[in-house]
């Protein structure tokens, strides 16, 4: 495991534990979606089927179960221990426009027709457009102080780091999993839309939205690396001799999304 997948696995773990703790120590969930919540717990459970057919390592098996069980602690707190702050009116998109075409999308677009192989396409076609209910409340309410700055500032390290991971595995290990690259530049461009939106509808001070402006800017040079990266390493520079798309039980070696 290279080092950026390593500290991608540990940001995106440290954006989930915080905004998990922002609930718990608030005991409030205002102004998160419950609907995204639910998706991202949706992505992990058909990725990580593998849990219970094969064992990659400790550290692989962990990260699942630790994603796992705070994917679906986050939602219990919304849904039940906090329910009476859910702002279930305005987190009223309709997910079944984002879990049809997905379902579809993943059995006709896959590597293999199999079950495992059609729900692990499933959970990555969906987790880039998971972040839209939330994105969706976001413009609807015009508020956007319960998802705080640290929580976002990990979740573009995390998209950031796994850029750099794509990047040095193709380079390395004559690795490109086309699904995971292509849905990963589509989940970027939509967090940059939510760095965008709490910049110009959050209630932050000028400081505060300062550094926000600075992260946001940080994730469009990542959008616009990785539109370059794709157009010029992939698509126009000749592949090594070597080059292979490499499935089989490698895809359900990943511990993190993408």
């Amino acid at each position: 495991m290279n080092i950026f997948r390593l500290l991608g696995d540990v940001s995106h773990l440290v954006a989930i534990i915080i905004l998990f703790l922002k609930i718990w120590r608030s005991k409030s969930c205002a102004g998160i979606s419950g609907k995204s919540q639910m998706l991202f717990a949706l992505v992990f459970t058909t990725r990580y089927l593998d849990l219970f057919t094969s064992f990659i390592s400790i550290y692989n098996s962990v990260m699942k179960v630790v994603f796992l069980v705070l994917a679906y602690a986050t939602v219990y707190l919304i849904y039940t221990r906090f329910r009476s702050s859910y702002d279930s009116e305005n987190d009223s998109f309709r997910v079944e426009f984002l879990l049809i075409p997905v379902a579809g999308l993943s059995f006709l677009e896959n590597y293999d027709f199999a079950p495992l192989e059609i729900l692990w396409t499933f959970s990555i076609y969906l987790e880039s457009v998971a972040i839209l209910p939330q994105l969706f409340m976001i413009t609807k309410t015009g508020e956007a102080e319960s998802i705080t700055t640290h929580y976002l500032f990990f979740l573009g390290l995390y998209r950031a780091l796994y850029l750099a991971n794509w990047v040095w595995r193709y380079h390395t290990e004559a690795f490109f999993d086309q699904i995971a690259v292509v849905s990963g530049v589509v989940q970027t461009i939509f967090y940059c839309d939510f760095f965008y939106l709490y910049v110009t509808k959050g209630e932050c001070p000028i400081g505060e939205a300062w550094r926000m402006i600075c992260k946001f800017c940080i994730v469009v040079v990542s959008v616009e690396t990785e539109v370059y990266f794709l157009s010029h390493v992939f698509f126009l520079s000749p592949p090594p001799s070597s080059f292979a798309v490499l499935r089989g039980s490698n895809k359900m070696t990943l511990p993190m999304p993408v």
